[in-house]
């Protein structure tokens, strides 16, 4: 009994007529104990209301996924800041696109691929309704990637008599298109219009032939079961075995309509506080024929009231605090984000180089991660081997090639300081210039070759000689 010590007399009693139950008492009580080493972990006023579901991590948004993406749409169309957080994301990660290189161990193969997929992907051939090029379509994926946390791009097979270039094209597609309404396949399971083999991998995506709400007078449900090898499903994952994403705006939905709610009140509350009239008040005489009545109460108006009538006015409210209070609203929603609080609000007032890079470096650190994992080796990386693959259907015997994709250059905060900096790097041996070129938004291989180029057209005088057209200057 010793290690029953602590237990109360009644726990001892409840185990000397029944063990199991009074073994499970002080079972319970322990691990209470325990828990209660954390006040967070506890059950106390502190914390009541707390929802904290054991879900994973689909489950955890599987019954409000689609309420999520509607609100969020609603917030980025009436939203400004919303929308200006879309904006900020969009612009910095895809910016004027995402470009592709075509590598290979044989330079002439990869430069004939490069003359043929690259002008193909640069025109409207590739989107399957001929409406955008490969870097509209990676703004559109990142747009919807924020809204709603997800996005399908499907690759369809043109026939050899459509004309074009290669017989591919991509269709993006919202996730709506996802029918979550079947349960299972044969001996596999659907969860969320995603098809998965015994082992848990997704084989096939359940998508609706049209958008459910969509605004065609033929509007169909009917589903087709497409292989997940022509599926590129686009979203952030965040935990282990998340297959579906929720809107970025999620942590700070109820943080931006408060505001937006707050702004509407204090908008509302200045034109009260606008509201300075004057009342007169009728004499003997009555009031004078077509004077205004208390009906036409208007900023900066004169009405009259009736003979013996009086009327009282209340202090018009002040609008105090509102640029405090927007201000520190904006940036929680930015640190929500993922982004600065002045790329959200606009506003550099009180900011200097130090500070403006300070709060870009954590900000860069985020771009790249989400150009990195998400952008580029869930969709880039998908269009390209495609792409690649198309190619090799008119290429038969082709040895492997490769893609490399160059992302767009972060903007310089003082390029003046900047710049030298990291030409003193690659002068150190601390980073190759190729790598610098990467990250600065350009194609090596693109400056050696324009390079050389400008050499052939101006090359440079011999050692010794003399620049005839500087002669012709001095002379």
């Amino acid at each position: 009994m010793k290690h029953f010590s602590n237990a109360s007399m009644f726990d001892r009693a409840v185990l000397a007529v029944a063990p199991m139950r009074g073994l499970s008492r002080i079972q319970a009580k322990a691990k209470a104990a325990i828990l209660m080493n954390y006040d967070a972990a506890g059950n106390g006023r502190r914390v009541k209301g707390w929802k904290s579901p054991g879900t994973d991590a689909d489950a955890s948004s599987m019954a409000g996924r689609a309420t999520l993406r509607q609100r969020s749409r609603d917030l980025i169309r009436n939203a400004p800041f919303a929308k200006r957080a879309q904006m900020v994301v969009t612009n910095n990660v895809v910016g004027a696109g995402i470009a592709p290189t075509i590598t290979g161990t044989n330079k002439k193969a990869a430069q004939d691929a490069a003359d043929v997929i690259l002008p193909f992907l640069q025109s409207v051939e590739l989107d399957a309704h001929r409406a955008m090029n490969f870097a509209t379509m990676q703004s559109v994926v990142c747009n919807s990637l924020f809204e709603s946390g997800e996005v399908l791009a499907l690759r369809r097979t043109r026939p050899a008599s459509d004309g074009a270039t290669l017989p591919l094209a991509v269709e993006i597609l919202e996730i709506d298109h996802l029918n979550s309404t079947i349960m299972g396949w044969g001996a596999n399971e659907v969860r969320d219009g995603i098809e998965y083999n015994d082992q848990g991998i997704a084989t096939h995506y359940h998508i609706y032939e049209q958008h459910p709400g969509a605004a065609s007078r033929r509007r169909t449900l009917r589903t087709h079961r497409v292989p997940a090898s022509d599926v590129l499903h686009i979203r952030r994952i965040d935990r282990p075995g998340q297959m579906r994403g929720v809107p970025w705006l999620a942590p700070v939905m109820l943080t931006l309509g408060e505001m937006r709610d707050y702004q509407e009140a204090q908008i509302l509350k200045q034109k009260i506080s606008a509201l300075l009239a004057g009342v007169v008040e009728a004499g003997d005489g009555g009031v004078p024929e077509g004077a205004s009545g208390l009906d036409a109460l208007s900023p900066g108006s004169l009405v009259y009231t009736e003979a013996g009538q009086k009327v009282s006015f209340t202090t018009p409210p002040r609008v105090d605090d509102y640029n405090v209070v927007m201000r520190l609203g904006l940036w929680a929603v930015a640190m929500g984000i993922g982004i600065t609080g002045e790329s959200l609000s606009g506003d550099l007032s009180g900011v200097n180089f130090s500070s403006m890079r300070a709060g870009r470096l954590e900000m860069d650190k985020n771009i790249e991660t989400w150009q990195e994992q998400i952008l580029i080796s869930q969709f880039c990386a998908g269009v390209g081997r495609w792409a690649l693959e198309a190619y090799r259907l008119t290429k038969p015997g082709l040895r492997p090639l490769q893609m490399a994709w160059t992302a767009q250059r972060r903007a310089l905060v003082d390029p003046t300081k900047e710049i030298p900096a990291i030409i003193k790097k690659v002068e150190a041996g601390l980073s190759s210039l190729s790598r610098e070129q990467r990250a600065m938004g350009l194609d090596p291989d693109t400056v050696a070759r324009e390079r050389a180029e400008d050499l052939a057209r101006n090359p440079a005088p011999v050692d010794g000689a003399v620049d005839e057209t500087k002669k012709g200057k001095a002379a």
